[in-house]
């Protein structure tokens, strides 16, 4: 791994300095879109809607909304910048290089995670205009941003990997991506729900990232936080696998 410090570094911070070069497209319209849910979801419906778990409906949904920010921007930033590659038929240079194919999972991995942790981190500093933030366990916040960060850009990479055109990486993002978030209780609790959609709720990998990362922030969950972890760890892992195994074999790289 050390071996190769350099390789990684240089791919981390290529990626970062891409989207950081364009922090008008890529940072500042999420900080936008999260102020109009605040101010829509938070101000004007939540004073209807009143108390959900023992708190204000404004700070309950809060760490939903970093999350699902969290999430959009690790996924489209690596299924952006990795098509990109291939599109300009300059991943063929990284290839050959004599760089493991870890190495270029983790570098682009790093890229979509660093994007989509600074994001969250802007989100939260516009929520604390809206509402006063309390954090129960900062551990347990930290370690949820950066495994949901690692499972999102990682699936932002296997999505690359597949595409043949610009409108393929956005697919996932449309039709499974976005309704899994809308209905991972960013907006509510599943408590709410009855008990068969409860257990249907449960099959959404969302509902865990959410859940654990409001335990963070409120010290409330609808899931055990250990199934929460387990199932981050386990996404991890088996997507890592995916993207290594697809970019070894060359599928989508070499025709």
């Amino acid at each position: 791994m050390f071996k190769y410090g350099v390789a990684l570094k240089s791919l981390w911070f290529k990626e970062c300095i891409r989207f950081l070069r364009i922090w008008i497209q890529t940072l500042v319209p999420p900080a936008i879109t999260m102020s109009l849910y605040f101010v829509i979801f938070g101000n004007l419906i939540g004073s209807r809607i009143g108390d959900m778990g023992g708190f204000s409906y404004m700070e309950f949904i809060v760490p939903g909304l970093i999350m699902m920010s969290v999430i959009t921007n690790s996924y489209s930033n690596v299924a952006s910048s990795f098509y990109s590659t291939k599109f300009q038929k300059s991943i063929e240079e990284l290839l050959v290089a004599p760089v493991p194919n870890y190495i270029i999972v983790l570098g682009y991995m790093g890229g979509g995670m660093t994007r989509g942790m600074l994001v969250g981190l802007i989100v939260t500093c516009v929520s604390l205009l809206f509402v006063d933030i309390q954090i129960h366990n900062v551990f347990v916040i930290i370690a949820t941003v950066i495994l949901t960060s690692a499972v999102f850009a990682l699936g932002g990479l296997i999505n690359a990997i597949y595409a043949n055109s610009f409108d393929d990486i956005s697919i996932i993002p449309t039709f499974v991506l976005t309704p899994l978030t809308y209905l991972g209780g960013v907006f509510y609790s599943i408590t709410l729900l009855p008990e068969f959609w409860q257990g249907v709720s449960q099959i959404n990998p969302i509902i865990y990232m959410v859940n654990a990362f409001r335990y963070g922030f409120l010290g409330v969950s609808d899931v055990d936080l250990s199934v929460a972890f387990g199932v981050l760890l386990l996404f991890i892992t088996a997507l890592f696998t995916v993207a290594l195994t697809l970019i070894k074999k060359g599928v989508g790289l070499r025709h």
